[in-house]
């Protein structure tokens, strides 16, 4: 056999091989998924917070997960459609522009438990109804948390007060705003049920009662992006659904994960299931949801 027909066989069956290879890398690329969560800034946080989560899903699944730190929730949209990131766990407010931006599929829901905005106040207030705030400051957390801003807003609209002209609305941290709250500088504060709860431990001596309470919130979502492979939606998804107990064990170990307490997993999640938070954006004067407000 000559040298040139050597040569010619050796490249032919090189270029049969590419497809392998290819298909072999990819294999292997697609055994990483990236994971991102919107109100944990950096790596070491999530590692704190999710370390134990994820290593229990990696080996749920079969996959590595491997953590992405992302500065916010437009940095996390925008690495998602940038396809530099795979899933991200993120909040019902966040979910609706998400999907507005990027086209995420819901891969599993987080339901928390007595999850829904209130109106407080003092025991002793005069205030006895949401009729009452007419006129007067009510203190709101961070500006597009679902259940510190957009949900207590919407508690408000839904109790026929307009959060936008018949209350001065103020944003402030929580603690101060309970501050204000005793000292009659304020007349209620918008927040949610675990709020409540971590507040009246850490003033004791005050009394405080609840003028009214919203439905219960939306689900966080576990979002996976538009570019993530069916089949690696369904195995995740799967493993929320056969591990519950191992992967609700592990999320539970951080501090700020504490908030899952008596969580349950959902896999019936549809986009529908969030329309109440696009009333809210609506209500606040952002009907098209398409960005986050504070940002």
């Amino acid at each position: 056999m000559s040298l040139i027909s050597v040569t010619r066989r050796l490249v032919l069956a090189g270029v049969a091989a590419l497809p392998l290879i290819a298909s072999a890398s990819f294999a292997e690329a697609a055994e990483t998924v990236r994971f991102a969560v919107t109100d944990i800034a950096g790596l070491e946080d999530l590692q704190r917070e999710y370390g134990a989560f994820r290593d229990t899903l990696a080996k749920a699944t079969g996959y590595e997960i491997e953590f992405s730190a992302v500065s916010s929730r437009t940095a996390a949209v925008e690495a998602m459609r940038a396809k530099q990131v795979d899933f991200v766990l993120t909040g019902p407010a966040e979910y609706v522009v998400f999907k507005k931006r990027s086209d995420a599929k819901v891969v599993v829901g987080f339901q928390r438990p007595d999850y829904f905005a209130m109106i407080v106040t003092l025991a002793d207030s005069p205030v006895q109804g949401v009729s009452d705030l007419k006129g007067k400051k009510v203190a709101f957390g961070d500006i597009g948390s679902t259940s510190q801003h957009l949900g207590p807003m919407q508690l408000l609209a839904d109790f026929g007060i307009n959060p936008l002209s018949d209350i001065e609305a103020l944003h402030v941290n929580r603690n101060v705003a309970v501050e204000s709250l005793i000292k009659g500088d304020i007349a209620a504060i918008g927040m949610n049920s675990t709020h409540l709860a971590g507040i009246r431990k850490k003033f004791p001596d005050t009394a405080f009662k609840v003028i009214a309470r919203g439905r219960d919130l939306p689900n966080d979502p576990l979002l996976a992006g538009a570019h993530v492979d069916q089949a690696v939606v369904d195995k995740m998804r799967a493993a929320f659904v056969d591990q519950s107990p191992a992967l609700i064990e592990a999320i539970l170990k951080g501090e700020d994960t504490q908030k899952y307490q008596g969580m349950h997993f959902l896999a019936a999640i549809e986009d529908k299931d969030y329309d109440y938070v696009r009333s809210m954006y609506a209500t606040i004067g952002h009907p098209q949801y398409a960005e986050f407000v504070g940002q």
